[in-house]
Parts: C-alpha cells; sequence; structure tokens
C-alpha cells in the first residue's frame, strides 16, 4: 500500500485587495491561508496517517517572486516532509512560472537547495525513481517554460516498460476547449497513450480550483482543488486529498494499481454568498437576523439582497450591524424599492402596467383581512417590479 498527499493551487502569499480590506484584516486573512502548508505538512509527518509521498503539482504561490520571509517559510517546512524520509516532489505553475529568470524557483532551485524534487524540465521526462514500500515508483512531469515548452509537441508522454507506480504531475487544464486559460494544454488520448499505450496509473493535477476525478484511459486524473477560499467567487474545497494505491497482483505492481481517494477536512473559514429575498422583511433587523441564521459566526459573508422590500433598504447600515457577528461582509442590492408616489404615478398610467396597479389598489381598498392585504401588497410590488424586468 502506498499513501500520497497530493496538493496544488495553494496560492500562498495571496491576500484580498487593499482597496476592499482593512489592512489588519487583509493581513490575517494572507496568515490563515499561508498557515495551510504547515497544517498540511503536520498531518503528512505524522506516522498515523501513513503517507509515503507528497507531491505538489503547480501553483504553491500566489506569484513567482514571493516575498523572501514567505519563501524560507515553505522551504523550511518542506525540509519537515523530506526530514521525515517522504519524497516530496514541486511542479511550478502559471502563478509561480519557472520562465522569469528571477522566478523563486531559479532562485533556489540551484545547489539542490530546494528539498526533494524540484522539476525545472521544460517537456515531460522521468524526474525521479524512488523505493516505496517495496514498490518502484516513477513520477513524470514538466515545469511550463515560456519558449522552451513545445506546446503542440505534447503527443508522445514518456513511461518506462517496467513493473512499479507511474505517477504523471502536470499543471494544465485537461481537455479543455476553451479560449483564453493561460495554462498548459493536457489531452486526455495523449496522456493515456504514454508510454506506447501503457498510460500512468495516476494522474495528479493542478490548476483547477474546484475539485475534479475524471477517468483517464486506466489512470484516475484529480484535480484537489484550491483548499482555502480567494474570494466568493473561487471558494475553496476545505481539505486535501490522498490517493492510495494498492498493488492488483504481485507486490511490486506489474498488474497494475487499484487507486481510491480519500479526503482530509482543513478548517478553513468560512466564506458563504447569501441570498435573501427582503419583499416580505418589515425591516432591517428582520434582514439582519435572516443574515445570522444562515452563516456561522465569523464567516466572510457576501449577502445579495433581492425582492421588492417595503421600505428603503440602507446597505451600509445593513453592513454595520453585522460587523460584530462576520469577519467580513459585502452587500449587492439587487432589490426594486418603490416610493407610494411612485405606485401612485402607475395608476394614473393609460396602460397594461396603469390598469394591473388600478386593479390591485381597488383589491386592496377593499379588503378587510391584514393577511390578504400583506399578499395583495406584495403581489403589487412584485407586479411592478416584474414589468420593468426585475
Amino acid at each position: 500500500m502506498i499513501r500520497c498527499l497530493h496538493l496544488a493551487d495553494l496560492h500562498l502569499g495571496w491576500s484580498p485587495p487593499d482597496r476592499d480590506f482593512p489592512l489588519d484584516k487583509g493581513r490575517l486573512r494572507r496568515k490563515e491561508r499561508d498557515s495551510v502548508l504547515t497544517t498540511a505538512v503536520d498531518w503528512a509527518t505524522d506516522p498515523g496517517n501513513g503517507i509515503d509521498l507528497v507531491i505538489i503539482a503547480g501553483d504553491l504561490f500566489e506569484t513567482h517572486t514571493p516575498d523572501p520571509a514567505l519563501t524560507e517559510y515553505v522551504l523550511g517546512r518542506l525540509r519537515q516532509v523530506e526530514d521525515a524520509g517522504i519524497p516530496v516532489i514541486t511542479v511550478p505553475g502559471n502563478h509561480d512560472e519557472i520562465t522569469y529568470y528571477n522566478s523563486v524557483y531559479r532562485q533556489h532551485g540551484n545547489g539542490q537547495k530546494w528539498p526533494g524534487v524540484l522539476v525545472r524540465n521544460p517537456m515531460p521526462e522521468l524526474m525521479c525513481r524512488n523505493e516505496v514500500n517495496g514498490v518502484p515508483v516513477f513520477v513524470y512531469s514538466l515545469a511550463y517554460t515560456g519558449g522552451l515548452t513545445k506546446v503542440n509537441q505534447l503527443t508522445d508522454f514518456p513511461r518506462l516498460d517496467e513493473p512499479g507506480l507511474h505517477i504523471g504531475v502536470f499543471h494544465g487544464s485537461l481537455d479543455w476547449s476553451g479560449v483564453g486559460d493561460r495554462s498548459l494544454p493536457l489531452e486526455s488520448e495523449r496522456l493515456a497513450a504514454a508510454g506506447k499505450g501503457s498510460g500512468y496509473d495516476y494522474l495528479a493535477l493542478g490548476h483547477i480550483h474546484k475539485y475534479q476525478e475524471v477517468r483517464v484511459g486506466k489512470a484516475i486524473a484529480a484535480y484537489p482543488g484550491l483548499i482555502d477560499s480567494k474570494g466568493f467567487s473561487d471558494p475553496g474545497v476545505g481539505r486535501m486529498t490522498i490517493a492510495q494505491f494498492e498493488p492488483e497482483g504481485d507486490p511490486r505492481g506489474s498488474a497494475g494499481f487499484k487507486v481510491t481517494l480519500e479526503h482530509v477536512g482543513i478548517p478553513v473559514r468560512e466564506h458563504v454568498v447569501l441570498e435573501v429575498d427582503i419583499s416580505t422583511k418589515g425591516d432591517l433587523q428582520e434582514i439582519a437576523s435572516e443574515c445570522k441564521r444562515q452563516a456561522g459566526p465569523d464567516a466572510m459573508v457576501k449577502i445579495v439582497l433581492s425582492g421588492v422590500p417595503s421600505f428603503s433598504v440602507d446597505p451600509e447600515r445593513l453592513k454595520a450591524s453585522l460587523g460584530e457577528r462576520f469577519f467580513w461582509v459585502e452587500i449587492e442590492d439587487e432589490s426594486s424599492f418603490l416610493e407610494s408616489s411612485d405606485i401612485a404615478r402607475f395608476a394614473g398610467e393609460p396602460t397594461i402596467r396603469g390598469y394591473f396597479t388600478r386593479r390591485l389598489l381597488d383589491k386592496l381598498e377593499n379588503s378587510t383581512s391584514e393577511r390578504e392585504k400583506e399578499v395583495l401588497m406584495l403581489a403589487l410590488r412584485k407586479g411592478l417590479a416584474a414589468f420593468e424586468g426585475r
């Protein structure tokens, strides 16, 4: 049995834009995100978790020039893995690209400074061969390098014709058919045909921030995803991926491997997008109570207000009222408030909207039930919003 911790897209060094965040909270968010590496390394080096190999499939850093303190922190954590006797393989990505002369990987990759194996070759090659639990383990990879990586020549991926576990590690987009994606294009058909059709046993991929798991030939290909959020549009998965390989047939795996994937949660700050229809809310306090009900304390919360409220909502007042509950609050007001003067004006129109308004106002005037009046007024406001495409 061989167990591999597969990491990718940690984007260490990222912090929220200064224009959006107060300096103290921005620094705290960066510290929280960067500490994910310590959590992962401590877990991997705990003998009770049985990790035999660690792979970092690109975008370890947010940029190719991280600040020196962050670089030393990362090197220290990777040495911890190496000192525990666990092979660690690091692949540059597109954010921390090796292309540039001042890339962290060029500055620290010479003279065996980088712990474990640092992938630097621009075209796919066998990077290392290790004996793990009596099984030969072969790792193949490349580091995309502008001007040197021949994307149109990625047709023959290497794979030795020897028994053992064969793993491909690549930071790129698998079968991406879109445009404008700044990454290495990878074709399932080519990867499945590696080594004259033998293919890999596992493809450890990076670049896609959502967890994905697909079959490529006989191999399982997986994107572990971004662990900790880079904002509400990039929320993170909050967990690590462990690939476990069990030889089928003889212990050296000449007949292949059974591959299973496990996931281990990592505590990260909650990011929540709340869509709140405020049509039936009576005041700001009711809106705030609904937001508190839907998200835990100290979460990062984005609130999208919708509907047709009976009062004008002040987003800044709402944000202030939630400041002690949540770590951060953003508000998008997509609601459609109508003044009573607007309704009176619509009622005088010789239009379908005017007819609709007059019908509802008549019903309101003749209703004797408070509940019915509430429903009629809500129908009036929603109907008028719908006339304007809202």
